[in-house]
């Protein structure tokens, strides 16, 4: 993991001199265009020399009816640089540096904390170890394959699958188009094994992932195994406090294969935060499971399955198993 984080780093000062250098280029080409500006901001820079000599040579109230005159004075030479740039066809912040994160400025960290966009980073990378990465190359809506799904009646179902299915898909492409509206419910998908639940979770990710949303995908399996070695064995555990944080905070938490794992007390409660802190945190979670709805009752309780029911869309998946 250490060797990962360093290559980040080292990605993020890339990411950094490329933003110097671009902004470089586009002062230059303004200064080539309109010389005025050139004049504008050496004026500026001058004044705000001015300034740091103040509280050297002035008192108090001198030095802040100074200060306000200069502020004055450089706000319009800031309005006249902008008129400049709208009257030449240029936006307002072409002299601006362009940072792919607007929260961290491509430098990973927003304060002491590692910026979302570094975790995404070290998400993906673990991605890549695990091919989840080429995995998602193959399985998302681009290659779902709706004739795969009978158009025959199934077991006393009203639709068949495929007509299921397509109400299905609806529904999943519907939810990332409305992904960062609150009132975007959670996904619960459920039924049988090899009828597309695990496929059409790797297609919202790719999707998402490549609207540069936070993605974390684990099985349950995983999930839990993470959580024990963290909270029983801290020496052995694979994540960092940021890393179990992710889980928490990701914008989009995929659970997958949801009672495969050994079920206990400690596996329903830490269910249960994980759940509920999403909600209150108006995070997304995607849960998929082969368990019938009576069986997450049976197996994580009423309070755990009332806050699966009262914040996810339930979407069973049925059919003969596509693996067979």
């Amino acid at each position: 993991m250490r060797r990962t984080v360093a290559e980040i780093l080292r990605e993020y000062e890339a990411l950094q001199a490329k933003a110097e250098k671009d902004r470089e280029e586009r002062i230059k080409e303004v200064y080539r265009t309109i010389p005025g500006i050139r004049e504008i901001d050496d004026t500026i820079s001058k004044l705000g020399l001015e300034c740091t000599s103040f509280s050297l040579n002035l008192d108090e109230r001198s030095e802040k009816e100074a200060l306000k005159t200069l502020a004055e004075r450089i706000k319009q030479l800031k309005e006249q640089k902008a008129d400049l740039l709208k009257k030449h066809g240029y936006p307002p912040d072409f002299m601006d540096y362009r940072y792919q994160c607007s929260h961290c400025s491509d430098t990973g960290y927003v304060g002491h904390k590692k910026c979302t966009c570094f975790r995404q980073k070290l998400i993906d990378s673990a991605y890549r170890q695990s091919n989840l990465g080429a995995v998602l190359t193959r399985e998302n809506f681009g290659t779902f394959d709706i004739d795969l799904f009978s158009d025959e009646k199934y077991e006393g179902y009203p639709k068949t699958p495929r007509q299921n299915m397509l109400d299905i898909l609806s529904r999943c492409e519907s939810f990332v188009h409305n992904f960062e509206s609150d009132g975007e419910k959670n996904l619960l998908f459920y039924g049988s094994t090899g009828l597309g639940k695990t496929f059409l979770c790797n297609c919202i990710a790719k999707k998402l992932l490549d609207k540069g949303k936070p993605v974390l995908y684990l099985t349950a399996f995983k999930l839990f195994k993470i959580l024990e070695e963290y909270r029983f064995r801290p020496e052995d555990a694979t994540l960092d406090q940021d890393m179990l944080d992710f889980i928490f905070s990701c914008d989009l938490l995929i659970i997958d294969d949801l009672g495969t794992e050994l079920t206990n007390s400690f596996t329903t409660a830490e269910l249960f935060n994980i759940i509920n802190s999403r909600i209150l945190e108006r995070k997304k979670t995607i849960i998929s499971t082969n368990l019938q709805p009576e069986e997450l009752i049976d197996t994580y309780g009423q309070r755990v399955f009332s806050r699966i029911s009262a914040h996810y869309t339930a979407l069973e998946f049925y059919g003969r198993d596509l693996r067979m």
